[in-house]
């Protein structure tokens, strides 16, 4: 009894994650949604570069109300979706065990993971995201030429999506040099789409 009672916080959420299996679930939220948030931004910024916009307060501005709006996004989807997926199991659970879980080890550590899920898959894509965009702050305050924000984004792009690469490949056990060569093919269909896209629309390349 002592020992749980001085268990940390820490050390009780470590025990939560691995009863619940959270884990496994949190890296393809991660994954996918940061790839999503980068993305996204990719096509932001490609769509004012050719329309020669060269202030960067409206890229700023639409970076974070993106940001915001995927955070929101995927906080309240995971949440809700996790809720109902960890409630079936658990009632399913507590049908073959013939008790009530409610307030023991299981429950809270659904709980654990419902909230987990919600968090990483709300935030991977808005970190993401303002890192594509953070050049623009730069020009902002006067450090940096629009111009220059421009490709820096996109060169942060592709190295978010790299190092996304990798990690999957460390996931699978896989090659590093082909998750992240995919990754980055992926990166450069998506600007050549939104290049085009643009220019179809009436934009012009400076």
């Amino acid at each position: 009894m002592g020992k749980k009672n001085n268990e940390t916080t820490l050390e009780r959420w470590k025990r939560y994650h691995r009863i619940s299996g959270v884990g496994d679930i949190t890296r393809r939220y991660f994954v996918m949604n940061a790839f999503d948030g980068a993305l996204t931004m990719l096509g932001v910024i490609i769509g004012a570069y050719i329309a020669g916009i060269l202030n960067p307060m409206p890229i700023i501005s639409a970076a974070v109300a993106g940001s915001i709006a995927m955070g929101t996004s995927g906080i309240s989807g995971a949440y809700m979706t996790e809720k109902a997926e960890r409630t079936k199991k658990l009632k399913e659970l507590e049908k073959a065990m013939l008790i009530d879980l409610k307030n023991g080890l299981h429950h809270k550590s659904h709980r654990f993971a419902i909230i987990f899920a919600a968090i990483i898959d709300g935030v991977s894509p808005s970190i993401t995201a303002m890192l594509v965009v953070s050049p623009f702050f730069l020009v902002n305050l006067g450090f940096v030429a629009i111009k220059t924000a421009f490709f820096s984004s996109i060169i942060m792009t592709l190295i978010i999506l790299l190092l996304l690469g990798i990690f999957l490949a460390k996931i699978s056990d896989g090659s590093m040099i082909k998750y992240g060569i995919q990754m980055l093919i992926v990166g450069s269909v998506t600007a050549f789409l939104c290049v085009l896209t643009s220019i179809l629309l009436g934009g012009n390349i400076s």
